[in-house]
């Protein structure tokens, strides 16, 4: 199937970000964004659960219950994700890497089925995982879902509203095009805040 011209170039955006955002998670290497390759490491668990300030959001064994301000802890498993029924704590809390890589693995993940898939999938039953290789390795396959979702989006389908029925989110009321380009912003800036992350825990390391 070939790609609609206004698709290209979001597709386009979205593989750019995913690679960068899993070169800087993976390593060895990484793209520096001026066609310099930069040595970095795997991501830890260590780093994954870093909370730099206190309150922070996270991920947390089911048994221990919600963090700071949280009302319950969204996912399945024996670990869940810190959240609270809307209105939302304000200001917002600080959110760490694996808060983050939950979030966008699971709006990848349901975005994926409600558009081309069973239209089922909850949060409620959408891992969450507790070490950092299985959320990259999570987070991975469900770039790889959204971006087959894509792939088969003819340009009837990119002005259809409510194509993707993903319940989390205003998808129902909007034209297919613009949650594709809202994707490519939470990959873009959750992307840009892990990578601040590994810096601010980098940085605060001893020598």
């Amino acid at each position: 199937m070939t790609t609609p011209p206004r698709l290209g170039p979001l597709l386009d955006q979205f593989d750019f970000a995913c690679e960068r955002l899993v070169g800087r998670l993976r390593g060895p290497l990484m793209d520096s964004g001026d066609g310099t390759d930069t040595p970095v490491g795997p991501l830890t668990d260590e780093e994954y659960l870093w909370e730099p300030v206190p309150g922070c959001w996270s991920v947390r064994r089911r048994a221990a219950g919600p963090g700071p301000r949280a009302t319950h802890l969204d996912g399945a498993g024996d670990w869940g994700r810190d959240a609270a029924a809307h209105p939302h704590p304000w200001p917002p809390p600080v959110t760490t890497i694996a808060w983050r890589l939950s979030h966008l693995t699971e709006m990848l993940v349901l975005r994926a089925d409600h558009t081309a898939g069973s239209r089922s999938a909850a949060r409620e039953a959408h891992p969450v995982h507790a070490d950092a290789a299985g959320a990259v390795a999570a987070l991975e396959s469900g770039a790889a879902a959204w971006r087959a979702v894509l792939l088969k989006a003819d340009d009837a389908a990119l002005d259809t509203v409510g194509y993707c029925t993903y319940p989390y989110g205003s998808d129902a009321e909007e034209p297919f095009r613009d949650i594709v380009w809202w994707v490519n912003q939470e990959v873009l800036h959750h992307g840009a805040e892990i990578a601040l992350l590994r810096d601010l825990h980098r940085a605060g390391r001893p020598d």
